[in-house]
């Protein structure tokens, strides 16, 4: 397949991930400078030309979100004044996704304002990864590919559990009512038992359905740990003996990864959405987490949007 009409940028949020797409799809990260000037201002050149080409910009908006979010923006609009045929951003990690309503009196939808700003910047598409909120994807008024991670993490459990596990002695646990769909999901590839925890009240938490031996959380985020503790000590109160957390995007934040070393649970399963730049060593030092690649499932998305094929056929399992 030739690809001499396209051309991936990345900013400074996830140059290794962007490195891998490039890898999987046979090309090269094309040249962008994204610096700073002096005063702290983002500055963008774009090197390679990109005049009636397919342009795909890999940065996810993670922490520093505002940073990066700031390089997207700049690096949108440096690609449209160069005359690219159609730029597709490229956000596996979609900040601000958590702030998808009014959580309060006079309180802002930032993700909506944050897809305002992407789309008045001049983009054609935007391919993302497990949106916190399925109602994003409506906030854009340009199309949107929003991917799950879910081929990922099933292959992997696959590999870990074998067979007679998955049937008998796994439960794929929602740490709450809003990962439902994406736990029954994942049951039903490995056809596992499906569970919830819930919340009786203030503070405490149990379990619904039936415990077994090994139990899989599944979260879109890991931010600061405590809600995972939180479902893990009820899933061990429960009964369980095995609880594995897998999630998408690994924020880790204050002491996330010491709760994680000093907890109970197995492992700890992440992608690469989102760089670990700021916590590599502690993240190297924690034999509990593994790192899962979303290179060739990305890199697959981008094949299928450039050739303009069926992109959700990637999630029809037989």
């Amino acid at each position: 397949m030739s690809f001499d009409q396209i051309s991936l940028f990345s900013g400074n949020a996830n140059p290794k991930l962007a490195k891998d797409i490039a890898r999987y799809l046979g090309i090269h990260v094309a040249q962008a400078r994204v610096t700073k000037f002096h005063d702290g201002e983002t500055k963008v050149q774009i090197v390679t030309n990109v005049r009636g080409m397919d342009v795909f910009i890999i940065q996810p908006t993670c922490p520093p979100v505002d940073d990066n979010l700031m390089e997207l923006l700049i690096m949108i609009d440096a690609i449209k004044r160069a005359s690219a045929k159609r730029i597709v951003a490229v956000i596996p990690y979609y900040g601000y996704g958590r702030q998808d309503k009014k959580h309060s009196s006079r309180a802002p939808i930032t993700a909506k304002l944050v897809a305002d700003l992407i789309t008045k910047a001049g983009v054609h598409s935007v391919l993302t990864l497990d949106l916190h909120a399925g109602q994003i994807q409506g906030f854009f008024s340009c199309p949107v590919d929003a991917l799950k991670s879910d081929p990922v993490i099933v292959q992997f459990l696959r590999e870990y559990f074998d067979e007679e596990t998955q049937r008998d002695d796994l439960v794929i646990v929602s740490p709450d009512v809003a990962e439902v769909k994406r736990a029954l999901r994942i049951a039903e590839r490995l056809n596992a038992k499906v569970g919830m925890i819930n919340e009786r009240g203030e503070g405490e938490f149990y379990f619904i359905g039936e415990i077994t031996t090994h139990a899989v959380v599944v979260k879109d985020m890991l931010d600061t740990g405590v809600s995972m503790i939180q479902a893990t000590k009820t899933l061990i109160g429960a009964g369980a003996k095995n609880v594995i957390v897998a999630c998408t995007h690994a924020l880790l934040s204050n002491d996330c990864i010491k709760l994680i070393m000093e907890s109970p649970i197995s492992k700890v399963i992440i992608t690469d959405s989102t760089s670990q730049s700021q916590n590599v060593e502690l993240v190297k030092e924690c034999n509990k987490i593994i790192i899962l690649s979303i290179a060739s499932l990305i890199g697959e998305a981008i094949r299928r949007i450039h050739n303009e094929e069926s992109v959700s056929s990637l999630f029809q399992y037989k």
